[in-house]
């Protein structure tokens, strides 16, 4: 969990800079074949300090601090209950000025038990008050194609939000900017911990649609940017050059995710076997 943790304090800093650069923003304008991934379980990221809304912050009681400060004391380890603290706090104080924090807690919560539904809902919520949030729109557009529903037109759904969420993260994050308590190397760091999610994402659904020439240069984007790497982009990064018909490249992203401890080591040995095999028998297209 110590990872998490570092993920966790790094990236909730882009929430807070994302309001700024979203009131930036404001200010200046006034004047097919697809190959399942398996299901593990995905990096997440989410903020630890209150992101800025684009409300104006309600009144607050003396019970409504010390209820907020029940719910953020509790332990993210602990899903079940941050999340059941959680959703009391909001039906008690719904206009609440820490339901934008409360929000992101909880999609990040949601996504760990593998909740997608719930973690949509409240990822929304949260992009309602907050819509240059990189690491909730990350999150999505990782999470999303990642675990898809059963039925195919909500599936498709769900890609198609993915694309939209991923793209707007990959937009909005080059545009933020640095605070003043950081070094450029933790923003650097930061930012692209949340790209890094929101290429695997866009990367997974031009996979999941058969468009894996489209895929390769998003899922490389990802292992390069990615701070704290991880084997699943580097199996999804096989998965889309063996389907591009780049054995050897293919191989070689296999191989990393096999380097790395952890469940994809069996699925990812699995899959440069079968490279091996398919350029052994077959012409490699060109890039």
């Amino acid at each position: 969990m110590r990872r998490n943790w570092r993920i966790l304090t790094i990236a909730g800093v882009l929430v807070c800079a994302s309001g700024i650069a979203g009131a930036q923003s404001s200010q200046s304008g006034q004047g097919s074949q697809s190959q399942p991934a398996p299901q593990p379980s995905d990096k997440s990221k989410t903020p630890e300090i209150t992101p800025l809304t684009l409300d104006a912050p309600a009144p607050v009681s003396a019970d409504e601090d010390a209820a907020y400060k029940a719910f953020h004391d509790l332990s993210l380890e602990n899903a079940n209950k941050k999340i059941e603290s959680g959703e009391a706090f909001l039906q008690k104080y719904p206009q609440s000025r820490y339901r934008s924090p409360v929000y992101v807690a909880l999609v990040f919560e949601y996504q760990q038990i593998g909740q997608v539904p719930k973690m949509v809902q409240y990822g929304e919520k949260e992009l309602a008050l907050a819509p240059n949030d990189v690491s909730t729109l990350a999150m999505l557009g990782q999470t999303l194609p990642r675990r898809l529903p059963d039925n195919p037109s909500e599936a498709a759904q769900a890609l198609s939000k993915a694309e939209k969420y991923s793209k707007q993260a990959i937009e909005i994050a080059p545009t933020l900017p640095k605070p003043a308590e950081m070094t450029d190397q933790q923003f650097d760091n930061a930012k692209n911990q949340s790209l890094a999610m929101a290429h695997s994402g866009l990367g997974l659904v031009f996979v999941r649609r058969g468009k894996y020439a489209e895929a390769v240069p998003e899922l490389e984007l990802a292992v390069k940017i990615d701070p704290i790497p991880d084997p699943v982009n580097y199996y999804l990064l096989g998965l889309a050059n063996k389907g591009a018909s780049h054995f050897d490249d293919a191989v070689a992203a296999f191989n990393h995710c096999v380097a790395m401890p952890g469940a994809m080591q069996a699925v990812c040995k699995s899959g440069a076997d079968e490279a091996k095999k398919l350029g052994s028998t077959q012409l490699s297209s060109p890039k």
